[in-house]
């Protein structure tokens, strides 16, 4: 065993549901754990995107951090999404009963991680230029936490207040202001209906149009909250082995192309109650074939047409059958988002077929058809999904390479978990990991790092060294998967999901779609095999 002194066992980055997760499962395995956030607050996504109307997309009772059943029957949610300030003290609630604090430290930005292959421990510098060394580096920053600012002519030109949406400024007043947002995805869906009610006037610029499915929000009720409380185990458990990590029944057997037309839209039309239960738990084909998908998506269109009056938004806002498949692109949950654009002051532009986006000027945006004067420019233009964030840091690994420069053509991983040429070094939920209910990958990754680590030590080992060959299998596992889903077309539509939202960046299978129950097995089955993936060893000191 290495005599090699460090600061800490394990170095964090990142205060989000990762950065709570990993305090306790590594706390609880004996581990030194310090946590560095950038940020003013805990909360990761929670601290950062605060734009009107931000919420959680899956259902607040399973949208959180399971390893204390004290902690389930003691919070109580008062809707079925909360809004991001809920789930934001749920946060500090975790942090306040689990005494987190001591292990974290805010307003430090880490900028490098580099590992020191002579001592076989990781040093890692921060903004202000202090230096932190310890055995095991990981990064709980989440795989949707780099902001995409796109390459438009001008964008430094514009008077007003410009800035992308998860970095909302703190006391803006938009009431009476004319706004415009650039993006149409899932913060768009959530943050028009919002600031339509007190904007002057709101104007969308949308490239790609949505399946959007309904939220149909509602009201915690004390029967409501008794049910889950009283059968939280089973809550879990369904989300431990559903394909997308949900507390979803699955509709085992029963394919929409197997079932006689009218039956099909009958099980449509009952289960159109809200969230993305509606995909699951009515057919189990419906991601998986073709036809199936076209019947779902004809479906969505006929029920957003339903909800939209003028004829000429009706064909920019819905997709048209066949342009691309349901998930393809991820899908918003609607609050509201379709009748907004029935409002005096909301206006809709289709950038991608009638008016594209030329410059930005100081005045606001100018078209190729109109100039559009604004007070506020809202970038809603996602994310440089899974590996942003890791890639925005110098982390160097064994050989000198820099993980930026590793991923440059495409995003290896094991599992999502660690990269070779980078040892004693973890990632929670990075590239080729599921796509998934995120509390629920990120525990199950959080166990499977404690229990590494705890091999390690238990074993006399200080050195974890990911293997090239289990990288490349995985790697060719996740592409074999892909190619048999329909996500593979998300590059034809620029999806975040395989990384085609990023100019001059070549897409790459960045999720892993062959099931998040079907991955927290392989996790489990790599724990029960000794972590075969990795190589333990020792270095002397």
């Amino acid at each position: 065993m290495s005599n090699n002194k460090t600061d800490f066992d394990t170095i964090v980055i990142g205060s989000g549901f990762a950065g709570l997760a990993l305090i306790h499962y590594l706390r609880e395995a004996g581990l030194s754990v310090q946590v560095f956030d950038k940020a003013a607050d805990i909360g990761g996504t929670w601290t950062w995107n605060r734009y009107p109307g931000a919420m959680t997309d899956s259902e607040g009772y399973y949208y959180c951090l399971t390893f204390s059943k004290e902690l389930l029957q003691k919070w109580t949610w008062s809707q079925r999404y909360p809004a991001w300030e809920e789930t934001h003290r749920y946060m500090h609630f975790v942090a306040d009963e689990c005494d987190m604090w001591p292990h974290i430290q805010l307003n430090t930005e880490v900028t490098s991680a580099e590992y020191q292959k002579d001592k076989a421990i990781w040093l890692i510098t921060t903004a202000d230029g202090k230096q932190y060394t310890c055995k095991y580096f990981i990064s709980g920053m989440g795989m949707i936490s780099d902001p995409v600012i796109p390459n438009i002519k001008g964008i430094d030109s514009f008077k007003g207040p410009l800035f992308h949406s998860a970095r909302w400024p703190e006391g803006l007043d938009y009431k009476g202001k004319r706004v415009g947002i650039i993006g149409a995805g899932a913060t768009t869906v959530q943050m028009l209906p919002v600031m339509a009610k007190e904007a002057g006037s709101v104007t969308v610029f949308q490239r790609t149009p949505n399946f959007i499915l309904p939220a149909m929000q509602k009201p915690m009720t004390p029967e409501w909250e008794k049910e889950i409380k009283d059968n939280y185990d089973d809550v879990i458990a369904k989300c431990r082995n559903h394909v997308f990590g949900m507390a979803f029944d699955s509709p085992v057997g029963r394919n929409a192309v197997d079932t006689p037309a009218e039956e099909v839209q009958k099980i449509f039309e009952e289960n159109w109650n809200g969230s993305f239960r509606w995909v699951f738990e009515t057919f189990d084909d419906l991601l998986a074939d073709a036809k199936a998908n076209d019947m779902a998506s004809e479906f969505i269109i006929n029920k957003m047409k339903e909800r939209i009056d003028d004829p000429e938004l009706e064909k920019i806002l819905c997709p048209e059958l066949g342009e691309y498949p349901l998930f393809a692109k991820r899908p918003p949950l609607d609050h509201g988002y379709l009748e907004a654009y029935s409002r005096d002051n909301v206006n809709l532009v289709d950038i991608r077929n009638k008016e594209p986006i030329v410059e930005i000027t100081e005045t606001g945006v100018r078209t190729t058809d109109n100039e559009f004067e604004f007070d506020i420019i809202i970038l809603a233009t996602g994310f440089r999904a899974y590996t942003g964030s890791l890639e925005a840091l110098t982390i160097r690994g064994e050989s000198g390479q820099t993980l930026s420069e590793k991923w440059d053509k495409t995003s290896k991983s094991i599992m999502g978990v660690c990269v070779a040429d980078f040892p004693n070094m973890f990632t929670i939920t990075g590239p080729q990991a599921p796509f998934a209910n995120l509390p629920t990958s990120i525990e199950q990754n959080a166990m499977w790092v404690s229990d590494c680590i705890k091999t390690m030590e238990n074993q006399g080992h200080n050195l974890c060294t990911p293997k090239q060959q289990a990288e490349d299998e995985w790697s060719a596992h996740v592409a074999d998967v892909h190619v048999q889903t329909l996500m593979n077309q998300g590059d034809s539509v620029n999806s975040w999901m395989m990384g085609a939202n990023i100019e001059n960046h070549e897409p790459r299978v960045l999720i892993y779609f062959g099931g998040a129950d079907v991955y927290y097995d392989k996790l489990r089955e790599s724990v029960d095999a000794g972590f075969p993936e990795l190589e333990f060893s020792t270095l002397a000191g």
